[in-house]
């Protein structure tokens, strides 16, 4: 096992990092000990990677132990956990507008990815519709059920092998006969090439949503949020989403939620950090 220090400008906010991936039951974390484990596939090879907090907010460093693929795990690491964007950029853009008091607050929130562009993108499709409860537990149902465990660490099942499942096999999990489908029918994409995750990294996010969008079960509310917790793009506000207009409604003292008319106007000093302004008005109510 080999082990590799990272020490990155702060201010990033490992804690609060740490908190938020320990809300879904499939991640393992060790909030006393500042440690996450990281499940990364490269192409069929699949390996754990440990993540520990050794620094503060304001002087961030991390240790980062695996078994083997040292250059590609730092690699992956450093996207995943958005290592390479400094923070204080976004926190000094956001002084000069009405959200900087909230920037205050949560300093140093960092936007961290979901470990896979394909399990991201099945785990929308089964959150869709659903309370935040049921969505993890039918989300952990469906990777223990179908996916690998190492070292103790859950894999989501790969697209080859969530092709293969039959729309009663979901069924028995108490998916629906149509987000079965649609989850089926993502895994049919990626498993032939059709939905290519390595090739859309290059795209731009409209060239994105349009390919995304004809894919059943694939709405506007899915595309943003592949867009934020997959790829980590950092310029997106989903206007639709209704914590977000809570989180305005609140901040703002508002009677009732904004229209978007008001959004519109509002986010226009927030370019090019929209997802920051997103990702602290969600913190701002959790």
């Amino acid at each position: 096992m080999w082990e590799e220090k990272v020490a990155i400008p702060g201010p990033y906010d490992f804690d609060l990092a740490l908190s938020r991936l320990a809300l879904d039951p499939l991640n393992i974390v060790n909030i006393e000990q500042r440690l996450v484990k990281v499940p990364l596939r490269f192409g069929n090879e699949k390996l754990v990677a440990e993540v520990i907090g050794t620094g503060t907010l304001e002087k961030p460093e991390f240790l980062v132990r695996a078994n083997h693929d040292q250059e590609r795990t730092i690699q992956r690491l450093t996207e995943i956990f958005q290592w390479d964007v400094e923070l204080i950029k976004v926190h000094e853009h956001f002084q000069t507008t009405e959200l900087k008091n909230l920037f205050i607050d949560h300093f140093g929130t960092p936007l961290v990815l979901e470990f896979d562009p394909f399990s991201s993108l099945i785990k929308s499709i089964i959150h869709q519709q659903l309370n935040l409860k049921f969505a993890f537990t039918l989300t952990e149902r469906f990777v223990t059920t179908f996916g690998d465990e190492i070292d103790g660490v859950w894999f989501y099942p790969s697209p080859e092998k969530v092709a293969e499942l039959t729309v009663e096999q979901l069924r028995e999990l108490q998916f629906s006969g149509r987000k079965a489908e649609y989850v089926i029918g993502i895994g049919e994409l990626a498993a032939s090439g059709q939905l290519d995750f390595e090739k859309i990294k290059a795209k731009s996010d409209a060239e994105i949503a349009q390919e995304l969008i004809k894919i059943r079960g694939v709405g506007p509310w899915t595309v943003e949020n592949f867009l934020l917790f997959a790829l980590g793009r950092p310029n997106l506000f989903p206007m639709g989403d209704v914590g977000i207009q809570n989180a305005l409604k609140k901040f703002f003292n508002m009677e009732q939620k904004p229209t978007p008319a008001e959004m519109e106007k509002w986010k226009e000093p927030w370019n090019p950090y929209l997802s920051y302004a997103s990702l602290y008005l969600w913190r701002s109510i959790e």
